[in-house]
């Protein structure tokens, strides 16, 4: 039975794979053509930040934990990650690949699960932070009040705002809902204290959740490059940074159709032009698309090898 199981989940991401890309077959043939009308070495640039950013999301993952995890299985389990997470929804599959990961190295449970909130909690931090002082920085790079509409409803935000109330409130009063809460909390704070007595450890946890949106940013800022947008670096990196933000509760796998519809938007707002929906598809085709069946495939292998 378990190597029936373990053999469906080695097909399964190509099948997920095959499904998004029919899906979205219209997007992926338009970003394959317009990529032909781009300057290639600001493409190749933007290809190598790309890249980075893997080694940069292991880097933070290390950091999370004490024990020293097998870095390039680490690396490849994050390019992994990244194809999973464009399969399922608001980054479940990068999750479950990552403690599925640090069991196998060796972690408990409680423990894998305190070092992914902590990653989690380290590179919402760095991204929002790093938006923050690029705002202040830059503060007229996006015009935040032609992103709203003029009258927004209240109803839907205040009906949502009740029932997330009910929610913890029902759940704070059932007692073993309580006493798991407490005992995580002391896992996640505990090893938060340990990490951070480690400075090596608290330099690549931070220094990891900074890169990670730096570098994709940047590799925005190159794709825009090479179709010659012209809207100053900082603020194509603050558009990208506020578009992330905002989309990220949106339930889409890994974002596919909020942040291109969130991203041009944004670049508008930003001052772009006509060819802001082109960069946005080929930076879209360039950090999701083209990694999406070897990350699908390395994922496959990492199964078979039970790394994962």
């Amino acid at each position: 039975m378990t190597v029936t199981i373990r053999r469906v989940l080695c097909v399964l991401p190509l099948l997920l794979v095959a499904v998004v890309a029919v899906r979205q077959r219209e997007v992926l043939a338009e970003g394959l053509g317009l990529v032909t009308t781009a300057r290639w070495p600001w493409l190749l640039a933007a290809a190598v930040l790309t890249c980075l950013t893997w080694p940069a999301a292991a880097c933070t993952r290390q950091g999370a934990v004490l024990e020293r995890l097998p870095g390039r299985r680490l690396v490849a389990a994050q390019f992994a990650a990244g194809a999973a997470n464009h399969l399922l929804p608001t980054g479940l599959g990068a999750s479950a690949v990552n403690l599925r990961f640090m069991t196998v190295c060796g972690m408990s449970p409680a423990r894998s699960s305190a070092a992914l909130a902590l990653y989690l909690l380290a590179e919402s931090i760095g991204r929002v932070g790093l938006l923050a002082a690029l705002l202040v920085a830059f503060p007229d790079a996006l015009p935040f009040g032609s992103l709203l509409p003029d009258e927004a409803p209240a109803g839907p935000f205040l009906a949502a705002g009740a029932v997330l109330v009910l929610v913890v409130g029902g759940l704070a009063a059932l007692r073993r809902v309580r006493t798991v809460v407490a005992g995580f909390l002391r896992t996640a704070l505990g090893e938060a204290r340990s990490v951070h007595a480690r400075p090596a450890r608290a330099l690549a946890l931070w220094g990891g959740a900074l890169a990670f949106p730096a570098l994709q940013a940047g590799a925005l800022v190159l794709v825009a490059r090479a179709f010659g947008l012209a809207v100053p670096s900082a603020h194509l990196a603050v558009a990208y940074l506020a578009a992330t933000v905002a989309v990220a509760l949106v339930p889409t796998p890994g974002g596919i159709g909020s942040v291109e519809a969130a991203l041009v938007v944004a670049l508008v707002a930003a001052g772009g032009a006509a060819a802001v929906a082109t960069a946005v598809v080929v930076f879209r085709l360039l950090t999701v698309w083209l990694p999406l069946l070897p990350g699908a495939l390395t994922l496959a292998v990492l199964v078979r090898m039970k790394v994962i």
